[in-house]
């Protein structure tokens, strides 16, 4: 995050920043929906449920890690995928605080 200036702001400003990052592109969210839905580890089927190739899949699974949101176990030669529970209820309890901290606007 080197330039941005991250470390002037809060771990949970900067945890929030992570996961909106993750979620901000729609097969990053297809990818969520999937194990979400499945609700178990995924091992390879993500290639089978997506219209992306292989290496763009691995690349946004890897930005869904660096967020904190799935985890891999290593099974052999393969990665099989599942939401990080703990990480997931943090990421719910921090943007829905954010959301839900709006009132009504009065200006504009």
């Amino acid at each position: 995050m080197g330039a941005s200036k991250t470390q002037e702001f809060s771990e949970r400003d900067n945890r929030i920043a992570r996961y909106a990052k993750a979620l901000a592109h729609p097969a990053r969210i297809a990818i969520l929906q999937l194990l979400v839905q499945k609700n178990s580890c995924v091992c390879g089927d993500i290639v089978d449920e997506l219209p992306l190739s292989q290496s763009t899949i691995s690349q946004h699974l890897k930005e869904l890690k660096d967020a904190g949101l799935i985890k891999g176990d290593i099974d052999g030669a393969r990665v099989c995928y599942c939401i990080d529970d703990k990480e997931w209820k943090q990421a719910k309890a921090y943007l829905s605080e954010l959301f839900v901290s709006f009132t009504s606007p009065k200006c504009c």
